[in-house]
């Protein structure tokens, strides 16, 4: 079992920068990949990217590429989105999920944590 939480969200204007971080506990993160997801208010669950278990693959929405950057440290159990160039549409609660393979559905992540808020001003 995997426990995760996030943090470093907060409130940025438009065009700034932040990094999230996921730590994880339990023996068994390196054998996970880890997904990042977003919700924003009366919008559904949006998968924003996923990286693989060593690190060496990652995926991302269309919308995402260029601007957001996934990586992990598995001797710190530890993953990490970072943002730049943030956007007001950028606006939501943003997870991590510990999976078993490279997807983009929600439902194929078994390990979620409680969310760290983003906020984007214009």
């Amino acid at each position: 079992q995997v426990q995760l939480v996030e943090s470093g969200g907060g409130s940025v204007q438009a065009g700034g920068s932040l990094r999230l971080s996921c730590a994880a506990s339990g023996r068994t993160f390196s054998s996970h990949t880890i997904g990042w997801f977003r919700q924003a208010p009366g919008k559904e669950r949006e998968f924003v990217g996923v990286i693989g278990r060593s690190g060496d693959s990652t995926y991302y929405k269309d919308s995402m590429k260029g601007r957001f950057t996934i990586s992990r440290d598995n001797a710190k159990n530890m993953a990490y989105l970072e943002m730049n160039s943030l956007k007001p549409e950028d606006t939501a609660v943003y997870f991590c999920a510990a999976g078993t393979y490279l997807l983009k559905n929600s439902g194929a992540y078994a390990y979620w944590g409680q969310g760290t808020q983003v906020t984007v001003s214009s």
